[in-house]
């Protein structure tokens, strides 16, 4: 039996737990999450599963050596110090991936020449060679991390990250990534119990990533090649063992639909499905969502809509709309999942989430939203034993932990000598027959309503009972105090006589500046009739012309100072 090691396996943020009950599903052993990642325990064969099993990691790191690091002379001295003959050979190739969150190492680039300086320096003094950096397909790949001062470095056993499954054949612009979108179909509860539409499906990823999950299908079986191939103490006999267990494959009997506005989109999803051989389970077509009048039998609704950085469709508000309506109208009785970026488009949805997750979708920070669209009322749902996720909890609850009942919070019946509270009594209020309620230290505070519904206060026998503040309305809805002068009400009516004569004052004011611009002799009010002038004839102005410049567009004319023999003006140039 070989021996246990520690492993390291990346994820995306927000799917640590999912990749950590996968894990354990697995066999794994002391499973621990952090962030972006999760750590285990295994042989060899458990890495090699980890590869080809799991779903939502990026990457399987085998740790090698741990230290302490101040600066970069201090990283390069240790690392150097590390015996490197026993991982490779001043004949492999090797590269270095760097990770860095620290304040003493800026910059990840320079931490992966020290360490690679440091690695060439130690083969040339021990051997005389050294071995080369070969980004592609290199004999090793290190991990480098550092957080603060401590530093971490791995054997990479995956080589290229583990989302590129090795089914894709083509792509449309910006197409999620294989391991997100794995993990949000896990995160959804859908395991392949009932059908599954994606209508916003681009070029497949949600499709075959959920058909992957129905029918228990390894995603590693379509990948030719893992670091750990490479390496010296590879077992081909382990790894062609694990390639060729198809026991734990299922069959499904529901379908996956996914559709799509844009031709090509469809035609390189229809690609993509059969790369991967799942046409049987994937039923694909060209529809545009707005449509969409029917919908399979109920199911899930899991689909990643555009939300306007990298792709922004014209009218992307009208889209959510959209979204919102077909939910509500098409898909009653499905429980739907979107990927959301800007809260703005988000509440054109007009659904309240039952459930959120943060997520990073490349640099942006999405939330995964969950609507449970009821068929029927939500009464009707309870009564037929259904719940939401979010019942019985509250947001405020999240850093609190569960609710605790009052007594195993404080102890007793709620007594003040149960409280540590320095004994002081607790004020505590019973109610009367009538729902009045009576405080066990004082005088009750009791108020009594007359007939018209006014109060008077009743438990004060040394002062004046209040007068109550009664308003009466008069016919026309005008409010006077009854308990003081009245009020010289607020009337808003104006006399009828006195707008009309104001209107028609402005009437009057109107036509009379209209029509002083009409007696001016050349003069163009209405740009578009100086333009047909001006392309026929030149205007003919009069000897007594108050306005000496008509303008337009092409031409002007300006009378001259001093009038010619023949009486007619002069043409100038263009104002």
């Amino acid at each position: 039996m070989s021996e246990n090691f520690e492993m390291v396996a990346k994820t995306f943020q927000g799917l640590e737990g999912v990749l950590s009950d996968e894990l354990k599903e697995l066999g794994a052993q002391d499973v621990q999450q952090g962030k972006r990642m999760v750590s285990f325990t295994g042989d060899k064969e458990m890495m090699y599963r980890a590869n080809f099993c799991l779903h939502t990691a990026l990457r399987v790191l085998k740790p090698i050596y741990k230290f302490r690091s101040a600066d970069a002379d201090d990283l390069y001295e240790k690392v150097k110090r590390f015996d490197w003959s026993t991982i490779m050979q001043a004949t492999d190739t090797f590269a270095i991936d760097s990770t860095v969150y620290s304040e003493s190492f800026r910059h990840s680039r320079f931490v992966t020449y020290r360490v690679k300086d440091a690695i060439a320096d130690y083969f040339m003094e021990a051997e005389g060679s050294r071995p080369s950096i070969r980004l592609n397909a290199p004999d090793l790949r290190l991990d480098v991390h550092i957080s603060g001062d401590e530093v971490t470095l791995s054997l990479d056993s995956s080589g290229e990250p583990l989302y590129k499954r090795g089914w894709r054949v083509a792509q449309t612009d910006a197409p999620i990534n294989e391991v997100l979108a794995a993990g949000i179909i896990k995160l959804s509860g859908w395991h392949g119990q009932c059908n599954l539409v994606d209508p916003m499906c681009g070029s497949g990823t949600f499709l075959i990533e959920a058909a992957l999950i129905a029918a228990n299908i390894n995603p590693g079986v379509y990948r030719n090649d893992f670091a750990f191939q490479r390496w010296s103490d590879y077992d081909p006999e382990l790894y062609s063992k694990i390639y060729n267990d198809d026991s734990g494959e299922r069959e499904f009997g529901y379908k996956i639909y996914g559709s799509d506005i844009a031709v090509q989109a469809v035609a390189i999803a229809e690609a993509n499905v059969k790369s991967a051989g799942l046409g049987k389970m994937i039923e694909v077509r060209q529809q545009d969502l707005r449509e969409l009048e029917e919908a399979p039998e109920k199911g899930y609704v899991i689909t990643n809509p555009p939300y306007g950085e990298r792709l922004r469709p014209d009218d992307i508000a009208g889209l959510y709309e959209s979204i919102g309506q077909k939910l509500k109208k098409v898909f009653r009785g499905y429980q739907a999942w979107l990927i959301t970026y800007d809260k703005e488009l988000t509440s054109l949805i007009g659904l309240h989430p039952s459930v959120t997750y943060p997520l990073l979708n490349g640099d942006l920070e999405c939330e995964l939203r969950e609507y449970v669209i009821f068929d029927g009322s939500y009464k009707d749902m309870k009564r037929a034993g259904g719940t939401l996720r979010n019942e019985g909890f509250r947001a405020s609850d999240k850093d609190r932990g569960a609710r605790r009942p009052f007594k195993e919070t404080y102890g007793g019946d709620g007594d003040a000598e149960s409280h540590d509270d320095g004994g002081k009594p607790r004020r505590r209020f019973d109610r009367d027959k009538k729902g009045r309620g009576e405080r066990d230290g004082g005088k009750p505070r009791r108020f009594d309503r007359d007939k018209k519904g006014r109060v008077d206060r009743v438990d004060r026998d040394d002062e004046q009972p209040r007068k109550p503040r009664r308003f009466d309305r008069d016919k026309k809805g005008r409010v006077d105090r009854d308990d003081e002068q009245p009020r010289k009400p607020r009337r808003f009516d104006r006399n009828r006589d006195e707008r009309d004569r104001r209107r028609e004052q402005r009437r009057e004011e109107r036509h009379e500046r209209h029509e002083s611009l009409l007696d001016r002799d050349a003069f163009f009010h209405s740009e578009k009739f100086a333009r047909q002038v001006l392309q026929h004839r030149e205007p003919t102005l009069g000897k007594d012309a108050e306005v000496p410049i008509v303008r337009g567009r092409r031409k002007s004319w300006k009378r001259n100072d001093g009038s010619n023999e023949n009486g007619n003006s002069s043409t100038a140039g263009d104002q």
